[in-house]
């Protein structure tokens, strides 16, 4: 692949993840499969106690009530599991969140902030980030940089990239080879294969993770741009 008027960014973070114990809803579901096994061996003692002497229950009727509590043991200890299961994909979720702040992520969307500062040398530097993700292997990749009015200041080019996610940075220098003010800029991504336009392509814009919040819609990062799910990172920088 050949990247044309793009500068590198240097590889994503690792993101480490640890597992919960979820040892308070595997101990909730263990109690209740108990409670469950009584209710049923009290129903059972009763009814043999209760039974017709001259017309007792035949051994048949006995091993099916016992298949049907082996039955709803088994589902209730499946069921305890998996709700344990699910603890732990939160619990490690929320942790993997927690490891995010303070970073930078990739989200949908099509706007580019351009910021400059100043090294102790008093060299003066402008950086911007976004990124590309294509679902599809692309022929070329036109990245096109809009100012406020709408007109393209920088227009950038890939050639035979492959499926994945790009982040792109952009120096500020415009196609005239002046430098382009500080501020709030956006960017349209055409992407091409064999002579058509791709429609899989999404352009992503940078968001500092500030925070984050757990509830029962999981896990959300809040952000700088607003509060996206953890499904929504195409990369963490």
């Amino acid at each position: 692949m050949t990247i044309s008027g793009v500068i590198d960014t240097p590889p994503a973070a690792a993101v480490n993840t640890t597992s919960g114990t979820g040892s308070t809803a595997s101990t909730k579901n263990a109690n209740d499969i108990g409670a469950d096994q009584d209710k049923f061996m009290k129903l059972l003692v009763t009814q043999l106690k209760n039974q017709d002497p001259l017309n007792p229950m035949d051994n048949a009727a006995m091993t099916s009530q016992l298949a049907q509590l082996s039955t709803v043991t088994g589902i209730n200890k499946v069921n305890a599991t998996l709700e344990s299961l699910r603890t732990d994909q939160a619990n490690a979720q929320s942790l993997t969140a927690t490891n995010l702040i303070g970073k930078g992520v990739l989200v949908a969307g099509k706007g580019v902030e351009l910021s400059s500062s100043t090294d102790s040398a008093g060299k003066t530097t402008s950086t911007s980030v976004f990124g590309i993700d294509l679902a599809t292997a692309a022929d070329s990749v036109t990245i096109s940089i809009q100012d406020k009015a709408g007109n393209t200041v920088r227009t950038m080019s890939m050639k035979n990239t492959d499926i994945g996610t790009y982040p792109i940075t952009w120096d500020g220098t415009t196609d005239a080879k002046t430098a382009a003010p500080d501020g709030s800029y956006t960017f349209t991504v055409k992407a091409v294969s064999g002579g058509k336009t791709l429609t899989d392509s999404t352009a992503l814009q940078l968001a500092a993770v500030a925070s984050v919040s757990t509830g029962s819609g999981g896990v959300k990062l809040n952000t700088s741009l607003g509060q996206f799910a953890m499904s929504d990172v195409k990369e963490v920088l």
